[in-house]
């Protein structure tokens, strides 16, 4: 029996609430009022695969680099005791995936907000040769402008056989984006490691609409000389685009600050 997909919220002096798909239709519908991200007139965005926190520093890194971030879009987050602090310390919401289940502590996407979502859609794909799952979640967060943001955080399968399941996990986000009015980000590490994967990728987001955010100074992680981690966007101006280099996981930090547009599209 495939188990049934949730996130896992983590709040600040609340119980640990567990929270299950929305509808798509609710997307379509007014969504329900919540604070604005703060600052949002640039949004500073951290995306990094943070390898389930095997590394020393990488508690350091995000305490330097991201509590100055209203966004972190963290990947094989592993729910130790160390991480939950650090999120609802710094932020006021933190929803993970758990998409492989360890002895203590489960993995996966995991969504660090200065805001509480106001739509929030956990989603699973199972690698169909380890039958290891990934997860990807869909948040989100109202700006200072009235728009409503779209967050995707993904963690894409790895070990297929050509790109139709790489393609299905793409397609529930798919639909997800085509409901959505306002400005997105989509994000995470997409495991791009073949021309067929990366063909797959870029068709998806030429037809979601989606840019792809370049990096000057190009340091992300690579598998076939092809990079793993992605930022992609619509509806926002690009700002300031980093990638830092660390040892504290065995992929770098990407850094984006977004600038929304003014007239954009309303949520």
């Amino acid at each position: 029996m495939r188990k049934k997909t949730y996130a896992m919220r983590y709040v600040a002096g609340q119980p640990v609430e567990r929270i299950f798909p929305g509808a798509v239709a609710q997307l379509g519908q007014a969504l329900p009022p919540g604070e604005a991200l703060p600052n949002s007139q640039i949004l500073r965005v951290m995306v990094w695969n943070i390898f389930k926190q095997q590394r020393a520093e990488w508690l350091s890194v995000l305490k330097n680099f991201g509590k100055e971030a209203q966004l972190v879009l963290l990947q094989e987050a592993q729910t130790t005791p160390e991480l939950i602090k650090f999120a609802t310390s710094h932020y006021l919401a933190a929803d993970q995936v758990p998409a492989i289940s360890l002895p203590q502590h489960p993995s996966g996407v995991m969504t660090l907000a200065a805001a509480h979502p106001v739509y929030c859609c956990p989603l699973r794909e199972r690698e169909p040769l380890l039958r290891l799952a990934k997860s990807a979640l869909i948040t989100v967060y109202p700006l200072l402008n009235g728009q409503l943001l779209m967050i995707v955080n993904i963690h894409a399968v790895n070990f297929s056989i050509g790109v139709d399941v790489y393609s299905k996990q793409l397609g529930p986000i798919g639909e997800q984006l085509a409901s959505h009015r306002g400005p997105v980000i989509m994000a995470g590490d997409f495991n791009a490691w073949s021309r067929q994967r990366m063909n797959a990728l870029f068709n998806f987001a030429r037809d979601a609409g989606l840019a792809e955010v370049s990096f000057t100074d190009d340091h992300r992680r690579r598998a076939f000389g092809k990079p793993l981690d992605f930022v992609f966007y619509r509806g926002l101006d690009v700002k300031t685009a980093s990638v830092l280099v660390t040892r504290a996981s065995d992929h770098n930090p990407l850094l984006v600050e977004f600038v929304p547009q003014e007239g954009g599209e309303e949520g």
